[in-house]
């Protein structure tokens, strides 16, 4: 009897590496409640029209990727690709204009695309993403990108990241700007790639992000999409990248740049890791000014990003774990009565906030200090006989490697004034 395997695709985050994750969520929920933004939850299903209507009908995702299945009651449902749509539904849904004109909302979860696993593409990903509905202002621009910015900089301290920035118009210039590279393009289809001679009919700036490297030639001498803004862009452009200067966000004018969903407008960017070979993009985004109305609802405007956490995994340097800090107290035990009164020691604490470990094995002395060593905590709490006799604890401190005999009844009282000094 063979043992039953994961989904290729989809790995497994064991214990010893799901701190790592957490230590990126808790940085991250931090950061996004210092900037304004709250925490929305949205299924990990919906029905398929929302993804086919917000993503769009010709989009590598929509034709190739979704997990879509039908269920008993006939109802086509899918696993959410993404997560701009899903929220824009809620959005809708919810009436949330009416709680406030400009609404910031974050998520962080699994998605799903059935794409060929490969370094850097998985089927089942995480994401960390933000949205901001309800202003055209450039100023919202600006400070979605500097939040994207000081995530991936400050605070998961990822070194040599690039910005990459352009903007890509809207209703009103897009159509000239469709037509030109639709004009170079068709000139040049038999060069093309199967997908994007595809996608010269869909939408042929979707070509320019294309990766296949014939493409990428093409795309060298294509028009750019800067070239044909209208005014309004332009001018839209012009102040993001003012903002951006003040805020002192260093980027780069990209004007290949295109997002790889339709429903993108004005501005698109990107944060690279050029050290991570092809698929180096850790995060993107830009704005959706025509989503909403889409989706069913008011012209609203609109802008947000999606971080991959796994592409920053990939990215933190290795040094960053072994910099983990040691934390809390492991109580060694000699004897059942130390045993009991070690446990009563930990219970309390637990219940004062520290963590707290103890051997349920019946190790000897020996094994429960290699076990405390391998959970990395900066206390050993050691019980004997010895010690009950005397009414005193030995504590030591596993970082510099000292001991002291601390009273039984002030052991809590001074292990918490030790992670108090430690933490503070």
């Amino acid at each position: 009897m063979h043992n039953i395997k994961g989904v290729r695709g989809a790995p497994d985050i064991l214990p010893q590496k799901s701190s790592r994750w957490q230590r990126i969520e808790e940085v991250a929920r931090a950061a996004l409640r210092r900037y304004g933004y709250a925490e929305i939850r949205t299924p990990v299903f919906e029905r398929t029209e929302v993804f086919i209507r917000g993503i769009g009908e010709g989009t590598d995702i929509v034709e190739k990727e979704m997990y879509t299945f039908t269920d008993q009651g006939q109802e086509s449902l899918t696993l959410r690709p993404e997560a701009t749509a899903p929220v824009v539904r809620a959005y809708l849904e919810h009436q949330m204009a009416a709680q406030s004109a400009l609404v910031k909302v974050y998520y962080l979860g699994p998605m799903f695309r059935r794409e060929r696993p490969q370094s850097g593409r998985y089927r089942q990903f995480h994401q960390i993403g933000v949205e901001a509905i309800g202003s055209h202002q450039p100023a919202v621009d600006a400070e979605v990108i500097d939040l994207l910015w000081k995530l991936m900089v400050e605070e998961f301290r990822i070194p040599g990241l690039e910005l990459r920035l352009n903007s890509i118009g809207d209703v009103a210039c897009r159509p000239e700007i469709r037509e030109r590279i639709l004009r170079y393009m068709r000139d040049r289809a038999s060069e093309l790639c199967t997908d994007c001679q595809g996608r010269l009919g869909r939408n042929p700036l979707r070509i320019l992000d294309c990766k296949q490297e014939g493409c990428q030639r093409l795309v060298a001498g294509a028009p750019k999409p800067l070239e044909s803004l209208c005014e309004a862009c332009a001018d839209h452009f012009a102040q993001v990248r003012s903002l951006l200067d003040l805020l002192k966000i260093p980027y780069t004018v990209d004007d290949r740049l295109v997002r790889g969903l339709d429903y993108y407008t004005r501005t698109a960017f990107e944060v690279v890791n050029p050290r991570l070979g092809a698929q180096n993009a850790l995060a993107g985004g830009g704005r959706y000014d025509g989503l909403i109305e889409v989706m069913g609802g008011p012209p609203t405007p609109g802008i947000g990003f999606a971080i991959g956490l796994e592409r920053v995994m990939a990215s933190i340097p290795a040094e960053a774990d072994a910099q983990t800090s040691l934390d809390g107290v492991y109580v060694a035990t000699i004897g059942q009565e130390a045993h009991r009164t070690g446990m009563l020691l930990l219970q309390e604490l637990r219940r004062r906030g520290v963590r707290g470990l103890i051997d349920l094995e019946g190790r000897s002395l020996k094994g429960q200090m290699r076990q405390a060593n391998k959970d990395r905590v900066r206390y050993c709490l050691i019980l004997g006989e010895d010690e009950l006799a005397k009414g005193h604890a030995t504590l030591r401190d596993m970082a510099k490697a000292e001991e002291q005999s601390v009273p039984l009844d002030h052991v809590v009282a001074r292990l918490l004034e030790l992670e108090g000094e430690r933490t503070g």
